[in-house]
């Protein structure tokens, strides 16, 4: 197996060290925790509806839904009710992106070997789609999904109908050959059911958690057993499987966003704002889509939400509150480190409490494709104990050595408040209707929230989903130095699992979460909760949550730099202001250290400068860096000089000034004149050089967006861009990612020079496919809110549709954000096309 060499820990905490420090700590009896008992869970508190409950399903059984789409094919649904709301979105949504659901329905539905077979990449045995089938089956959210749905709320379950009824009509009336040319005929490509939704959804749940431990799971076995799945024919030949397992990630795909809410202080009409900023990939998954959806007298709201969310909006704004997620720093998951019972040779047993606990044992059965229409069954065991599914990673985490063996417990699992949860948020008629979303429902499974009033009102909360720890728990987490060392090497929380009083019985509540609310402003760009608000920092929560007193980085430093100074002479924000500073592409490095880089480059122009074996002139990046305006503009001399050696310098960072935490969003500062600082210079030339691009080109000729067509292969047209990137502190940022983009639809990326940066050769510049991607400035006005926004890759994945670039051809021509029509007169003004739809069965 290959282990990611980032992490390994050391023997003494990856096998039995945990146990050992706990039974360790402090004297005689306090060793023993088997008298101490986790809190008594917080009393349930009936979730309280605003006065007018809003219509969910429809009364006579025939769903009906006007859909009208306004210029870059944004949808306005309007309904009378939940369900047929959700039936409109459904149907547009599928007509836009159908070929990414149907491509999720069969990755939770654990059916991507079957249509797919077993590997990702065919015939390399990398058995990626047998873990994606056997870690969802281990999961079981399929079963939970059938469990829990006829328990859900009215609400829920209307909207999960409805929505699934819109997008088999879809399918229906447009025939499986005239779809999305990415995906038409295939056989993957079927109508669904609610329990599909519902599958979906928790899956979706749990991608900061156990998504990310699959191939853990999938190679977990007793000592002495072989994990890989079986032939259920032994006649027929068995499958190459040699799967590849690392140390799990908690966030793989480094997903982040920014966002803020301004209140009346900070305002220039002393009402409530908000800027939406999250930067996703423009592929995949975790593709936003937008739309607006109005039941008269109940519900009215804009925005946009990830894909296959049934019919709710996750980041927008109805005529009361505006509100926006960034995805959080908080762990969602706990691994157990278990003790095994020496007197089980077997290794299925393991004690909590001194009591014995088994293990025990699932089996299931998927089918893969071989090819030629023909498929076979394989069967494979999954390991379970009372905290969750087993895991092993070689040289990390280990079944049996020193007699451990470790589990996964996520707090997402069988997560059933997710769409009440934003609709809630949806529904919210003023600020304590939305905080009231928040006390009632633990759905936003991975985001903090900021959210501003009409009435000039901010909020901010992380309630995302997070193990609520005892105090013995955290305490020892805190201050026990084994355990603090094995949570910072692995990147996540490892607790004992042979006492109870290290185990939760669910998420931590409303009032233990931070959060701040006032009449200033919110904000967060992925570093903790901390300094939402500079001027009252955050403490005192668990530290699932985050830290406290910790180094900023470069993107949350420039935020500040903007509430601070961009509001202008009267330090009051207008809806303009806040554009500008999104879409001004300033750099904070640059304005940190550009001054004595170029003396350090200019000091040092007349001698080359090694790169191990590759003398470098430097010379004619000084003379870019020197023509360079400090942004990351579309015509931005230079602005990649300097982007490179960002990168090359984040690697040993030489500030002259360190971190202080009087300090957090001024330090580290200051460029040291040294070796170092001169060979990430010279190192940042030689891979420009390698990359064949000159130093004097602009950003615009070197920074792209180009899209694949329906056969995953580069389409040739390239959409210049501008924008930052994290490493030199841009605040509207963009990356390459050449990952897996958590579906199977093809597309193509182009390989950088290194590790060390996103500059290709192949490509002659940055290839970018993810970062800012539904943006939106809302402020509210005594006439309403009032809206501007963009989603930068465009709404439709369908290369054949109108809306596949439109909305990129507008942000490529120079950053810009565009009215966003909310009421019924600017719908009206800018209406392109209009149906309704309906259940119900033709005359014809």
């Amino acid at each position: 197996m290959k282990i990611n060499p980032r992490i390994k820990l050391s023997k003494s905490i990856s096998i039995c060290a945990v146990a050992l420090a706990l039974m360790a700590c402090g004297d005689g009896d306090k060793n023993d925790f088997s008298d101490i008992q986790p809190p008594s869970p917080p009393p349930t508190i009936p979730p309280v509806m605003p006065e007018a409950q809003v219509p969910n399903f429809d009364t006579d059984g025939v769903l009906e839904a006007d859909i009208r789409w306004t210029e870059f094919g944004v949808p306005h649904v309007k309904a009378d009710n939940l369900e047929s709301m959700s039936f409109g979105v459904g149907y547009a949504f599928a007509r836009d992106n159908i070929c990414i659901l149907a491509d999720q329905i069969i990755k939770y539905n654990s059916e991507r070997a079957k249509y797919l077979g077993p590997d990702r990449v065919p015939g390399s045995g990398d058995s990626e789609h047998l873990i994606n089938d056997f870690g969802y089956l281990a999961n079981n959210i399929r079963e939970l999904a059938e469990t829990n749905f006829p328990m859900m709320s009215a609400n829920s379950r209307a909207l999960t109908q409805g929505y699934v009824q819109g997008y088999n009509k879809y399918l229906a009336e447009t025939g499986l050959a005239n779809i999305d040319p990415q995906c038409a005929n295939q056989p993957w490509v079927k109508p669904i059911n609610e329990i599909d939704i519902l599958t979906y959804s928790f899956g979706v749940a749990l991608l900061p958690g156990n998504a990310n431990f699959l191939g853990a799971m999938f190679i977990s076995a007793p000592p002495g057993e072989n994990p890989l799945p079986r032939m259920v024919n032994a006649q027929q030949t068995p499958l190459k499987m040699t799967p590849k397992v690392p140390m799990p990630e908690r966030n793989p795909l480094k997903m982040g966003s920014n966002g803020w809410g301004l209140g009346s202080d900070m305002t220039e009409n002393g009402m409530g704002m908000v800027l939406g900023n999250p930067h996703f990939p423009f592929t995949g998954n975790r593709r936003f889509w937008q739309f607006q959806t109005t039941i008269p007298g109940f519900l009215n709201v804009m925005g946009g939400s990830l894909m296959g969310i049934p019919g709710v909006v996750n980041i927008g704004y109805n005529e009361n509150v505006a509100w926006t997620h960034t995805f959080s720093t908080a762990e969602h998951f706990v691994v157990y480190q278990l003790q095994l019972d020496p007197d089980d040779p077997s290794n299925l047993t393991h004690t909590v409490d001194g009591a014995k606990r088994t293990i025990f044992k699932k089996t299931h059965t998927i089918e893969v494709g071989v090819g030629g229409g023909n498929t076979i069954k394989l069967e494979k065991d999954s390991y379970h104990t009372n905290y969750g599914p087993m895991i092993t990673v070689p040289g990390n985490f280990e079944w049996g050595p020193g007699g451990s063996a470790f589990a996964i417990k996520d707090a997402n699992m069988a997560n059933v408040d997710i769409v009440d949860h934003w609709l809630a948020m949806n529904l919210a008629g003023n600020m304590d209707e939305f905080k009231q979303a928040f006390k009632d429902f633990d759905g936003v499974i991975f985001n903090n929230t900021m959210a501003a009033s009409k009435e000039g009102e901010v909020f901010y909360i992380d309630d995302s989903t997070v193990p609520n720890l005892t105090g013995t728990a955290i305490d020892q987490l805190q201050n026990n130095p084994l355990l603090a060392g094995t949570r910072q090497a692995a990147g996540f929380t490892v607790l004992p699992g042979f006492a109870s009083v290290f185990d939760y019985g669910g998420p931590v509540p409303y009032e233990n979460a931070p959060k701040y609310e006032g009449t200033d402003y919110v904000q967060n760009s992925n570093d903790s909760f901390w300094l939402s608000n500079l001027e009252s920092p955050i403490t005192g929560v668990s530290p699932l949550f985050g830290q406290v007193g910790n180094q900023q980085s470069l993107r949350s430093r420039m935020a500040h730099v903007f509430l601070k100074e961009a509001a202008g002479s009267d330090n009051k924000f207008s809806a303009t202001e806040v554009e500008e500073a999104l879409l001004n592409n300033r750099s904070y490095l640059s304005e940190a250290i550009l001054p004595e880089l170029l003396q350090i480059c200019q000091s040092n122009r007349e001698t080359p400068v090694m790169v191990g074996a590759t003398s470098v002139d430097i010379a004619p990046a000084c003379d870019a860096l020197a023509l360079w305006d400090g942004t990351m503009n579309l015509d931005s001399v230079g602005a990649h000089v300097f982007r490179e050696f960002a990168f090359q310098m984040r690697l040993n960072p030489q500030w002259i000034t360190p971190f202080d935490v009087a300090q957090p969003v001024t330090t580290p500062s200051g460029l040291a004149d040294n070796a170092v600082t001169l060979g990430q210079l010279a190192s940042a030339v030689d891979k420009i050089n390698q990359a064949g691009i000159a130093f004097d080109a602009t950003l615009g000729s070197v920074q792209f967006v180009e899209k694949s067509n329906a056969a995953g292969q580069a389409s040739g047209e390239r959409f210049p861009w501008g924008g930052a990137h994290n490493v030199e502190g841009g605040f509207n940022v963009f990356d390459v990612s050449r990952g897996n983009d958590g579906t199977e639809l093809a597309r193509h990326t182009y390989s950088t020079v290194d590790s060390t940066t996103r500059l290709s050769a192949e490509a002659k510049g940055y290839h970018l496919t993810s970062g800012s991607s539904w943006i939106m400035v809302v402020s509210f006005t005594e006439d309403g809110p009032v809206g501007r926004g963009l989603l930068t890759y465009s709404q439709s994945t369908s290369p054949a549709s109108d809306s596949f670039n439109d909305q990129t051809a507008l942000y490529s021509q120079q950053p810009t954000l565009r009215p966003l029509p909310f009421t019924e007169t600017e719908i009206e003004a800018a209406l392109v096309e209009q149906i309704s739809i309906t259940t119900a069965q033709s005359e014809e």
